[in-house]
């Protein structure tokens, strides 16, 4: 789930986008396609003055998302809370190299203590957050807290989420498939819509691997879509072409 992209890296460790660098070399999870699909797809809608990235690792994400609301008519502020410190470091470098550093702001702070603390709510909020219950650790420290919900449960997630969200605000995440479901529906017991569902596939003839997940506190009439990255092994799709133009110095 957290494979490379397919850009490739031009100057340090990292990988360059259109409009952006990320360097990733002091961040135990790496630039992938699950942060640029959560990038790309989660809606902006023209209410939106603040975006909320928990978990930013590279700050991947809310580079995207300031890169697509530059043209807003209002400025919007990304927030990122970050609780591994050299992450959070590296974030704040990549957000003061980017276009939009006067936009983005970093904390390295633990989630649950942020939301407590905040006094203004969020239009959009976003997370790629840790999917797998602690089993068997990861040998490195900082790359098990970033796969493991053991700093950070699902359900911790979604209260934070939910003191932070604005009335008519969206949370989205992105997670494998089969815990999307199961997180979907944690979501949906206790009081949260469903606002849109990607199902994901690597390609059309394998099954579902991921899903990406806009909830809403609001009632809504939800939206549901399928997409496959590749039409055949190492070709894209057109859809998912569509998605990545901005981003992808290739496509």
């Amino acid at each position: 789930m957290t494979e490379a992209v397919d850009n490739k890296p031009i100057r340090r460790n990292g990988f360059t986008f259109k409009q952006f660098f990320v360097a990733h070399d002091r961040c135990a999870m790496k630039v992938g396609t699950d942060g640029v699909l959560l990038g790309a797809w989660s809606p902006l809608h023209p209410q939106i003055s603040r975006i909320l990235d928990i978990g930013t690792g590279t700050g991947l994400v809310a580079l995207m998302l300031a890169q697509r609301s530059q043209h807003s008519s209002v400025a919007i502020n990304v927030d990122a809370v970050e609780l591994e410190i050299s992450a959070a470091s590296q974030a704040e470098e990549n957000f003061a190299e980017s276009p939009w550093a006067n936009r983005l702001s970093i904390f390295s702070q633990d989630i649950n203590d942020f939301a407590a603390r905040a006094t203004h709510r969020y239009e959009l909020i976003v997370s790629n957050p840790p999917y797998f219950e602690s089993a068997v650790a990861c040998r490195d420290e900082a790359r098990n807290a970033a796969r493991y919900t053991e700093t950070l449960s699902h359900q911790a997630l979604l209260d934070c989420a939910g003191k932070l969200l604005a009335a008519d605000g969206l949370f989205c995440v992105v997670l494998p498939y089969t815990i999307g479901l199961a997180f979907e529906q944690m979501a949906q017991q206790q009081g949260w819509n469903t606002h849109s569902r990607m199902d994901i596939r690597d390609r059309p003839e394998k099954p579902l691997n991921r899903m990406l997940l806009a909830l809403a506190k609001h009632p809504v009439e939800p939206e549901f879509q399928t997409l496959a990255l590749r039409e055949q092994l190492n070709v894209y799709s057109a859809e998912f072409k569509g998605l990545i133009t901005d981003f992808y110095v290739n496509y």
